[in-house]
């Protein structure tokens, strides 16, 4: 039986894609979970139009994501810290930290995104990495100095 696929589903296709399965596993399995219709003139119509749709809509969020790339990697962001004796800084600087200096400056990104391992507990320059959608990155420079 030939179905179209309506969703992505790892051991057929991607969505769009045209796949030979047999009748119980469409019956049973594909089309109560919403996965694929039935393979006719009609539903290729709906399919190929669904398929440009997610098309356009992912070349649109790759353009917002590369703008927000570029923005994020012009950044610079300075934190003041007090220290104490032999430059020991008192508190470090989080994840967290970070995440409000971006909002502050009208970058809204998730504190998950931060590729910080631990927080930073010395003085210095630190580039930061900030992990996007999928495969885009970019990164941040910080300065960590005292008052």
């Amino acid at each position: 039986m030939d179905v179209i696929l309506l969703q992505d589903v790892q051991t057929l296709g991607t969505a769009g894609d045209i796949v030979k399965v047999k009748p119980g596993y469409a019956r049973n399995y594909l089309f109560p979970r919403g996965f694929a219709l039935r393979s006719s003139k009609r539903n290729r119509a709906v399919a190929e139009e669904k398929k440009r749709n997610i098309e356009m809509s992912s070349k649109r969020i790759e353009q917002a994501n590369m703008s927000l790339v570029n923005k994020i990697s012009k950044i610079e962001l300075t934190f003041e810290m007090q220290v104490g004796d032999e430059e020991k800084m008192f508190g470090a600087v989080t994840t967290k930290d970070i995440q409000t200096a971006l909002e502050e400056k009208g970058i809204s990104i998730d504190r998950s995104a931060l590729m910080l391992d631990e927080s930073i507990k010395a003085l210095g320059i630190y580039h930061i990495p900030v992990n996007l959608a999928g495969e885009l990155t970019a990164e941040i420079k910080i300065y960590v100095i005292k008052t």
